[in-house]
């Protein structure tokens, strides 16, 4: 951690009309900077690093999930915080990834500042590179901040986004199964049909759940 970055955060108290000496927040500004640098230490892992060699030999060719995984990250735009769960969906062949890594991976990205719809796209890029899957999905729920306490206020409201590579973004059997065993069918009609040109979607109308790991062993033709 830089020396300016407490030297930040007391001028930012100082802006807000705060006194900085006083008892309460002596040490604010310190803190304040150790918990940012704790929020956003993704930047400091890298790809090789989360994994670290844990591709393991495998005859599957089944659908692999890591469901309810829960997420915390930080809006770029306003750096307050959107909370949510990702689903990470990919369909092996030859290889498959230590279970924990697929956590790791989604923390990694999560702990940047970031923007729901870029972090869903980096995850599954990810997950694609490490393992060369046949598909590789990703749906992420959140409820952000920066909408429920500021802004418009909305305290219901959920941000849904999605990315189908692969084997998920060709075949709706592929997709549809994935979504049935996250407990998210889709009530959207234009779903397939929007997924299928451009592999990804985001939407509003699923609200949020309550890790779990499924094989599955339904024919994924179309």
């Amino acid at each position: 951690m830089t020396r300016s970055l407490p030297e930040n955060y007391r001028e930012i108290l100082i802006g807000l009309g705060e006194d900085p000496d006083r008892e309460g927040l002596l040490d604010t500004p310190l803190r304040a900077a150790k918990a940012m640098q704790y929020l956003c230490h993704g930047y400091e892992q890298s790809l090789d690093e989360i994994v670290n060699g844990a591709l393991f030999a495998s005859d599957s060719d089944e659908m692999i999930i890591v469901a309810d995984i829960e997420l915390y990250s930080l809006c770029e735009h306003h750096l307050l915080p959107f909370i949510g769960k990702a689903h990470v969906a990919y369909i092996p062949t030859g290889k498959v990834l230590g279970l924990s890594k697929i956590a790791r991976l989604v923390d990694m990205f999560a702990r940047r500042l970031q923007i729901q719809e870029n972090l869903t796209r980096q995850i599954a890029d990810a997950v694609q590179q490490v393992t060369d899957a046949a598909g590789v999905a990703v749906v992420i729920e959140a409820r952000h901040m920066c909408m429920m306490m500021r802004g418009v206020e909305k305290q219901n409201s959920t941000m849904n986004t999605s990315v189908m590579l692969g084997a998920f973004r060709e075949s709706s059997n592929t997709r549809q199964e994935f979504l049935q065993l996250i407990g998210r069918r889709s009530k959207c009609h234009n779903y397939n049909r929007e997924w299928r040109a451009s592999g990804s979607r985001i939407c509003a109308c699923a609200p949020l759940s309550g890790s779990t790991r499924t094989r599955s062993s339904t024919s994924r033709k179309c």
